[in-house]
């Protein structure tokens, strides 16, 4: 069940949320509000697939 919500909302952070990974950001140059993107993606992106 909630390996199921996890995955729709992947779907919506693919739609919603910038991917920083195609525009080549730099990680050490990143502001707080972009790590923060940057965490949840990958938190939700670990529970839809786990």
């Amino acid at each position: 069940m909630m390996q199921q919500f996890f995955k729709i909302l992947a779907k919506i952070n693919r739609l919603i949320l910038p991917s920083y990974s195609k525009r080549k950001l730099d990680l050490s140059k990143a502001s707080k509000l972009q790590m923060a993107i940057i965490g949840w993606r990958v938190y939700v992106t670990k529970r839809a697939l786990g």
